[in-house]
Protein backbone atom coordinates (compact mmCIF):
# COMPACT_ATOMS: atom_id res chain seq x y z
CA UNK A 1 0.00 0.00 0.00
CA UNK A 2 1.57 3.21 -1.00
CA UNK A 3 2.43 5.72 1.61
CA UNK A 4 -0.03 8.53 2.08
CA UNK A 5 0.97 11.95 0.80
CA UNK A 6 -0.24 15.24 3.18
CA UNK A 7 -3.38 17.05 1.22
CA UNK A 8 -3.01 20.86 0.49
CA UNK A 9 -6.33 22.66 -0.11
CA UNK A 10 -6.19 24.57 -3.58
CA UNK A 11 -5.19 27.89 -3.80
CA UNK A 12 -7.83 30.65 -3.53
CA UNK A 13 -9.65 31.97 -6.73
CA UNK A 14 -7.69 35.49 -7.29
CA UNK A 15 -10.04 38.08 -6.86
CA UNK A 16 -12.34 38.95 -9.99
CA UNK A 17 -12.55 42.61 -10.70
CA UNK A 18 -15.28 43.56 -12.73
CA UNK A 19 -14.45 46.29 -15.24
CA UNK A 20 -15.66 49.29 -15.44
CA UNK A 21 -17.23 49.06 -19.12
CA UNK A 22 -19.59 46.19 -18.20
CA UNK A 23 -20.17 47.57 -14.51
CA UNK A 24 -24.05 48.54 -14.53
CA UNK A 25 -24.72 52.25 -14.83
CA UNK A 26 -27.06 54.05 -12.89
CA UNK A 27 -30.09 55.08 -14.72
CA UNK A 28 -30.77 58.53 -15.49
CA UNK A 29 -34.37 58.79 -14.41
CA UNK A 30 -36.97 59.35 -17.06
CA UNK A 31 -38.29 62.61 -16.07
CA UNK A 32 -34.56 64.17 -16.07
CA UNK A 33 -34.37 62.61 -19.56
CA UNK A 34 -37.57 64.24 -20.17
CA UNK A 35 -36.51 67.67 -19.25
CA UNK A 36 -33.02 67.54 -20.76
CA UNK A 37 -34.17 66.85 -23.93
CA UNK A 38 -36.96 69.42 -23.45
CA UNK A 39 -34.42 72.55 -22.76
CA UNK A 40 -32.21 71.17 -25.47
CA UNK A 41 -34.95 71.88 -28.06
CA UNK A 42 -36.49 74.82 -26.65
CA UNK A 43 -33.12 76.34 -26.76
CA UNK A 44 -32.32 75.35 -30.19
CA UNK A 45 -35.65 76.86 -31.21
CA UNK A 46 -34.65 80.32 -29.29
CA UNK A 47 -31.11 80.03 -31.15
CA UNK A 48 -32.84 79.76 -34.44
CA UNK A 49 -35.65 82.12 -34.08
CA UNK A 50 -33.21 84.77 -33.45
CA UNK A 51 -30.71 83.77 -35.82
CA UNK A 52 -33.33 83.96 -38.94
CA UNK A 53 -36.05 86.11 -37.38
CA UNK A 54 -39.03 83.44 -38.49
CA UNK A 55 -41.95 84.50 -36.70
CA UNK A 56 -43.79 80.94 -37.20
CA UNK A 57 -41.50 79.78 -34.89
CA UNK A 58 -42.61 81.99 -31.88
CA UNK A 59 -45.51 79.02 -30.86
CA UNK A 60 -42.96 76.47 -30.75
CA UNK A 61 -40.99 78.73 -28.48
CA UNK A 62 -44.11 79.59 -26.26
CA UNK A 63 -45.28 75.93 -26.23
CA UNK A 64 -41.96 74.32 -25.28
CA UNK A 65 -40.61 76.92 -23.06
CA UNK A 66 -44.32 77.04 -20.99
CA UNK A 67 -45.33 73.01 -20.85
CA UNK A 68 -41.47 71.94 -20.22
CA UNK A 69 -41.26 72.49 -16.99
CA UNK A 70 -45.04 71.47 -15.53
CA UNK A 71 -45.11 68.28 -18.52
CA UNK A 72 -41.51 67.34 -16.28
CA UNK A 73 -42.71 67.71 -12.99
CA UNK A 74 -46.05 65.54 -13.59
CA UNK A 75 -43.75 63.06 -14.91
CA UNK A 76 -41.62 63.06 -12.00
CA UNK A 77 -45.00 62.92 -9.61
CA UNK A 78 -46.64 60.24 -11.91
CA UNK A 79 -43.53 57.49 -11.03
CA UNK A 80 -44.44 58.08 -7.00
CA UNK A 81 -47.96 56.90 -7.43
CA UNK A 82 -49.38 54.80 -5.26
CA UNK A 83 -50.20 52.07 -8.24
CA UNK A 84 -54.14 53.21 -9.21
CA UNK A 85 -53.30 56.31 -11.57
CA UNK A 86 -52.88 55.50 -14.80
CA UNK A 87 -51.20 57.57 -17.82
CA UNK A 88 -54.21 58.27 -19.76
CA UNK A 89 -55.82 59.63 -16.49
CA UNK A 90 -52.71 61.81 -15.80
CA UNK A 91 -52.47 63.47 -19.49
CA UNK A 92 -56.85 63.96 -19.00
CA UNK A 93 -56.45 65.74 -15.64
CA UNK A 94 -52.96 67.87 -17.59
CA UNK A 95 -54.77 68.49 -20.33
CA UNK A 96 -59.30 68.70 -19.65
CA UNK A 97 -57.92 70.16 -15.71
CA UNK A 98 -56.26 72.57 -16.87
CA UNK A 99 -58.24 73.96 -19.65
CA UNK A 100 -61.35 73.86 -17.23
CA UNK A 101 -59.39 75.54 -14.59
CA UNK A 102 -58.63 78.25 -17.20
CA UNK A 103 -61.89 78.88 -18.47
CA UNK A 104 -63.28 78.80 -15.40
CA UNK A 105 -61.01 81.23 -13.65
CA UNK A 106 -61.48 83.68 -16.55
CA UNK A 107 -65.10 83.82 -16.39
CA UNK A 108 -65.37 84.10 -12.33
CA UNK A 109 -63.04 86.77 -12.31
CA UNK A 110 -64.04 88.58 -14.81
CA UNK A 111 -67.59 88.38 -13.53
CA UNK A 112 -66.83 88.87 -9.62
CA UNK A 113 -63.51 91.26 -9.43
CA UNK A 114 -64.78 94.24 -12.09
CA UNK A 115 -63.07 97.03 -9.78
CA UNK A 116 -59.77 96.41 -8.70
CA UNK A 117 -59.19 96.54 -5.07
CA UNK A 118 -56.88 95.47 -2.29
CA UNK A 119 -59.01 92.57 -1.86
CA UNK A 120 -58.28 91.27 -5.59
CA UNK A 121 -55.36 88.68 -4.53
CA UNK A 122 -57.57 87.50 -2.09
CA UNK A 123 -60.13 87.03 -4.70
CA UNK A 124 -58.07 85.30 -7.38
CA UNK A 125 -56.60 82.96 -5.07
CA UNK A 126 -59.81 81.93 -3.92
CA UNK A 127 -61.35 81.55 -7.41
CA UNK A 128 -58.25 79.83 -9.52
CA UNK A 129 -57.73 77.13 -6.06
CA UNK A 130 -61.63 76.51 -6.32
CA UNK A 131 -61.95 75.94 -10.28
CA UNK A 132 -58.67 73.63 -9.81
CA UNK A 133 -60.36 71.56 -6.79
CA UNK A 134 -63.73 71.67 -8.71
CA UNK A 135 -61.80 70.08 -11.95
CA UNK A 136 -59.86 67.31 -9.78
CA UNK A 137 -62.96 66.41 -8.44
CA UNK A 138 -64.73 66.13 -11.90
CA UNK A 139 -61.92 63.95 -12.88
CA UNK A 140 -61.57 61.75 -9.79
CA UNK A 141 -64.91 60.43 -9.37
CA UNK A 142 -64.11 56.63 -10.76
CA UNK A 143 -60.84 55.45 -9.36
CA UNK A 144 -61.44 51.80 -7.58
CA UNK A 145 -59.54 52.85 -4.53
CA UNK A 146 -58.22 56.51 -3.02
CA UNK A 147 -54.87 57.15 -1.48
CA UNK A 148 -53.31 60.70 -0.08
CA UNK A 149 -50.29 60.43 -2.58
CA UNK A 150 -52.31 59.50 -5.62
CA UNK A 151 -54.61 62.74 -4.70
CA UNK A 152 -51.28 64.69 -4.54
CA UNK A 153 -50.34 63.36 -8.03
CA UNK A 154 -53.64 63.77 -9.82
CA UNK A 155 -54.11 67.47 -7.81
CA UNK A 156 -50.25 67.89 -9.20
CA UNK A 157 -51.32 67.43 -12.90
CA UNK A 158 -54.33 69.03 -12.45
CA UNK A 159 -52.70 72.36 -11.56
CA UNK A 160 -49.09 72.28 -13.64
CA UNK A 161 -51.84 72.06 -16.42
CA UNK A 162 -53.45 74.88 -15.30
CA UNK A 163 -49.84 76.63 -15.18
CA UNK A 164 -48.75 75.44 -18.16
CA UNK A 165 -51.29 77.12 -19.72
CA UNK A 166 -51.20 80.30 -17.77
CA UNK A 167 -47.44 80.18 -18.48
CA UNK A 168 -48.38 80.41 -22.45
CA UNK A 169 -50.55 82.92 -22.79
CA UNK A 170 -47.97 85.35 -20.15
CA UNK A 171 -45.67 84.45 -22.67
CA UNK A 172 -48.05 85.89 -25.73
CA UNK A 173 -48.75 88.71 -24.31
CA UNK A 174 -45.17 89.79 -23.37
CA UNK A 175 -44.30 89.06 -26.90
CA UNK A 176 -46.18 92.24 -27.97
CA UNK A 177 -44.78 95.86 -27.12
CA UNK A 178 -45.30 99.34 -28.05
CA UNK A 179 -41.98 99.12 -30.28
CA UNK A 180 -43.25 96.09 -31.73
CA UNK A 181 -42.58 92.16 -31.34
CA UNK A 182 -40.17 91.28 -28.84
CA UNK A 183 -39.07 87.59 -28.81
CA UNK A 184 -36.44 88.72 -25.50
CA UNK A 185 -39.38 88.95 -23.60
CA UNK A 186 -40.70 85.97 -24.65
CA UNK A 187 -38.26 84.22 -23.33
CA UNK A 188 -37.41 86.19 -19.70
CA UNK A 189 -40.95 85.56 -19.28
CA UNK A 190 -41.19 81.85 -20.03
CA UNK A 191 -37.58 81.03 -18.01
CA UNK A 192 -38.67 83.03 -15.09
CA UNK A 193 -42.52 81.23 -14.85
CA UNK A 194 -40.61 77.92 -15.63
CA UNK A 195 -37.95 78.78 -12.75
CA UNK A 196 -40.72 79.57 -10.57
CA UNK A 197 -43.57 77.00 -11.28
CA UNK A 198 -42.75 73.55 -9.40
CA UNK A 199 -43.63 75.96 -6.11
CA UNK A 200 -46.96 77.64 -7.85
CA UNK A 201 -50.27 75.93 -8.91
CA UNK A 202 -48.94 72.59 -9.18
CA UNK A 203 -47.79 72.55 -5.26
CA UNK A 204 -51.17 74.25 -4.62
CA UNK A 205 -53.63 71.88 -5.95
CA UNK A 206 -51.34 68.54 -5.09
CA UNK A 207 -52.00 69.64 -1.48
CA UNK A 208 -55.63 69.92 -2.21
CA UNK A 209 -55.58 67.15 -4.21
CA UNK A 210 -54.38 64.89 -0.56
CA UNK A 211 -56.82 67.15 1.24
CA UNK A 212 -59.79 65.57 -0.89
CA UNK A 213 -58.64 62.02 -1.39
CA UNK A 214 -58.29 61.63 2.34
CA UNK A 215 -62.21 62.58 3.02
CA UNK A 216 -62.74 59.02 0.42
CA UNK A 217 -62.01 56.31 3.78
CA UNK A 218 -64.42 59.09 6.16
CA UNK A 219 -67.05 58.83 3.54
CA UNK A 220 -69.96 55.33 3.57
CA UNK A 221 -69.47 55.18 -0.49
CA UNK A 222 -65.73 55.49 -0.53
CA UNK A 223 -65.83 58.54 -2.65
CA UNK A 224 -63.86 61.80 -2.16
CA UNK A 225 -66.11 64.27 -1.05
CA UNK A 226 -65.52 68.72 0.15
CA UNK A 227 -65.93 68.42 3.47
CA UNK A 228 -64.75 70.60 6.49
CA UNK A 229 -61.35 69.32 6.04
CA UNK A 230 -61.18 69.67 2.19
CA UNK A 231 -62.43 73.79 3.08
CA UNK A 232 -59.74 74.26 6.07
CA UNK A 233 -56.69 73.15 3.46
CA UNK A 234 -58.78 75.09 0.17
CA UNK A 235 -58.26 78.35 3.10
CA UNK A 236 -54.62 77.22 3.43
CA UNK A 237 -53.70 77.22 0.05
CA UNK A 238 -55.96 80.22 -1.19
CA UNK A 239 -53.75 81.94 1.05
CA UNK A 240 -50.26 80.70 0.15
CA UNK A 241 -51.98 81.78 -4.09
CA UNK A 242 -52.98 85.14 -2.89
CA UNK A 243 -49.78 85.82 -0.79
CA UNK A 244 -47.81 85.01 -3.68
CA UNK A 245 -49.39 87.19 -6.15
CA UNK A 246 -49.45 89.79 -3.41
CA UNK A 247 -45.59 89.90 -2.57
CA UNK A 248 -44.92 92.34 -5.40
CA UNK A 249 -47.21 95.11 -3.84
CA UNK A 250 -46.07 93.76 -0.43
CA UNK A 251 -42.22 94.50 -1.19
CA UNK A 252 -43.00 98.13 -2.36
CA UNK A 253 -44.78 99.30 1.01
CA UNK A 254 -42.16 97.64 2.95
CA UNK A 255 -39.56 99.15 1.23
CA UNK A 256 -41.15 102.61 1.72
CA UNK A 257 -41.74 101.75 5.68
CA UNK A 258 -38.08 100.81 5.86
CA UNK A 259 -36.22 103.52 3.58
CA UNK A 260 -39.19 105.53 2.34
CA UNK A 261 -38.62 109.72 2.92
CA UNK A 262 -41.33 112.29 4.20
CA UNK A 263 -41.68 113.57 0.42
CA UNK A 264 -42.05 110.18 -0.96
CA UNK A 265 -44.49 109.35 1.87
CA UNK A 266 -46.27 112.47 1.27
CA UNK A 267 -46.47 111.43 -2.41
CA UNK A 268 -47.90 108.31 -1.97
CA UNK A 269 -51.00 109.84 0.43
CA UNK A 270 -51.58 111.69 -2.81
CA UNK A 271 -51.98 109.19 -4.74
CA UNK A 272 -48.62 109.83 -7.12
CA UNK A 273 -46.03 107.39 -7.53
CA UNK A 274 -42.41 108.55 -5.78
CA UNK A 275 -38.93 108.39 -7.33
CA UNK A 276 -36.82 105.65 -5.90
CA UNK A 277 -33.58 105.97 -5.68
CA UNK A 278 -31.23 102.43 -6.61
CA UNK A 279 -31.06 101.18 -3.22
CA UNK A 280 -34.62 101.34 -2.71
CA UNK A 281 -34.79 99.18 -5.55
CA UNK A 282 -32.23 97.16 -4.01
CA UNK A 283 -34.62 96.68 -1.17
CA UNK A 284 -37.51 96.12 -2.68
CA UNK A 285 -35.85 92.85 -4.89
CA UNK A 286 -34.49 91.38 -1.96
CA UNK A 287 -37.94 91.98 -0.14
CA UNK A 288 -39.73 90.60 -2.67
CA UNK A 289 -38.03 87.36 -3.45
CA UNK A 290 -37.46 86.92 -0.23
CA UNK A 291 -41.56 86.82 0.02
CA UNK A 292 -42.21 84.33 -2.65
CA UNK A 293 -39.24 82.28 -1.08
CA UNK A 294 -40.68 82.60 2.61
CA UNK A 295 -44.24 81.42 0.53
CA UNK A 296 -42.56 78.55 -1.50
CA UNK A 297 -40.69 77.22 1.59
CA UNK A 298 -44.52 76.99 3.74
CA UNK A 299 -46.35 75.17 0.47
CA UNK A 300 -43.21 72.97 0.19
CA UNK A 301 -43.11 72.05 4.12
CA UNK A 302 -46.64 71.20 4.27
CA UNK A 303 -47.04 69.35 1.20
CA UNK A 304 -43.63 67.16 2.21
CA UNK A 305 -45.42 66.76 5.71
CA UNK A 306 -48.37 65.77 4.23
CA UNK A 307 -46.48 62.96 1.96
CA UNK A 308 -44.49 61.97 4.70
CA UNK A 309 -47.42 60.81 6.92
CA UNK A 310 -48.90 58.41 4.43
CA UNK A 311 -47.18 55.48 4.17
CA UNK A 312 -47.02 54.25 0.44
CA UNK A 313 -49.89 51.91 -0.32
CA UNK A 314 -50.09 49.46 -2.93
CA UNK A 315 -54.14 49.32 -4.39
CA UNK A 316 -55.77 46.19 -5.63
CA UNK A 317 -55.85 47.59 -8.79
CA UNK A 318 -52.82 48.25 -10.48
CA UNK A 319 -51.18 50.26 -13.37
Amino acid sequence: MSAMTSYAPPAPYPAVHTPAAIRPRRRVPSWLKLFLSGAALWAATVVITFATGNVNLVPTVILLGSFLVPVTFVAFAFARADGVLTAQRIFTAFVVGGVLGVLGASVLESALLRQPSGLGFVGVGLIEEAVKLGALWLLARRLPRYTVRDGMVLGAAVGFGFAALESAGYAFTSLFTPGGLSLLNVVETEALRGALAPVGHGLWTAILGGALFATAARTRSGRPRPRGSVLGWFLVVSALHAMWDAAGIVAVWLTLLLTGTASQLRMVELGQAPGVTQAQVHVYTVLNWGLLAADAAVGVLLLWLRWRRQGRRAPAGTR
